[in-house]
């Protein structure tokens, strides 16, 4: 993922900062709960896209 990328992106609902999970290929908005998948390089920044983030993963991130 293009780190020039990552920074001019947000998350399309809230207008918020995303995380980007190398492991799982993902962008994830804390604040809507949802991760947005990438596909060869290519986020896919579509709501019906995105995964709902589990309540583990919401609470690993308070915890960080």
């Amino acid at each position: 993922m293009d780190k020039k990328l990552l920074t001019i992106l947000a998350c399309p609902l809230c207008k918020g900062e995303l995380v980007y999970n190398q492991q799982a290929q993902e962008l994830i908005c804390y604040p809507d709960s949802l991760a947005y998948p990438i596909r060869d390089d290519i986020p896919i920044m579509l709501e019906d896209e995105a995964r709902a983030l589990t309540p583990e993963e919401k609470a690993n991130r308070k915890k960080k």
